[in-house]
């Protein structure tokens, strides 16, 4: 089973990068979990256009994503909150991935067979701020994906990235509880990859959580 990570953090270090890293740590204690983390900052990618909705403008590196996510089981997006969403140039990808996500003829019916998709992203922001806000500012994230034809299997998102007042930087690894907190959720995600792989269903928790978001979509709607 091959699991794609994408990490959208810039610094060096990176948090954003560190948290992915931990999960991953969590995810190879399943047998069988292979990993390719990619960080897309390295991957030059030009400026949208409408003409890119069509593949072949984007580059050799995007193509290598784009190879990963069409064979692969599973994705990981790791990122950190900047000014409420994520950076450009993660947005910039979720754009240009309509290209061989979305089908040709109507640009709408997602083509990523439902494979698992969970989201790590980190901030300067205490997690109220998140519950209460920020998790509605980057939701276009994980419903760009759901969008894609992905499943939805798990968000989290570590706050107070921040070494003082102003001060933002690396200090994830200052908290030794975090590293048991991410293998336990990487672990608890390469099981719902290894069910969705024989079953081709995530487990029934997940999809009874999907029928409601659905559900409460459709009754949004009508207002």
């Amino acid at each position: 089973m091959k699991i794609l990570i994408l990490v959208a953090g810039t610094n060096e270090p990176s948090n954003a990068e560190y948290l992915a890293d931990l999960f991953i740590d969590g995810m190879k204690t399943v047998p069988g979990i292979e990993t390719e983390k990619i960080r897309l900052k390295d991957v030059p990618i030009p400026h949208f256009e409408l003409q890119d909705y069509t593949c072949g403008r984007q580059g050799p590196g995007f193509d290598r994503i784009r190879t990963l996510m069409q064979s692969g089981n599973a994705i990981v997006i790791a990122s950190p909150v900047w000014n409420f969403s994520v950076p450009a140039h993660p947005k910039n990808f979720l754009d240009h991935i309509g290209c061989f996500a979305l089908d040709s003829e109507t640009r709408s019916k997602g083509q990523l067979k439902g494979i698992p998709c969970t989201f790590l992203f980190t901030g300067g922001a205490p997690k109220v701020a998140w519950k209460g806000l920020m998790r509605f500012t980057t939701m276009h994230v994980p419903e760009a994906m759901r969008y894609f034809g992905a499943s939805i299997a798990g968000v989290h998102f570590e706050g107070k990235c921040m070494k003082g007042p102003g001060r933002f930087g690396f200090v994830l690894d200052q908290r030794p509880e975090l590293r048991e907190t991410m293998k336990r959720k990487g672990r608890k995600f390469a099981l719902i990859v290894e069910h969705f792989a024989k079953t081709g269903r995530l487990p029934l928790s997940y999809r009874l959580i999907a029928k409601f978001y659905q559900w409460g979509q459709r009754l949004l709607a009508k207002f």
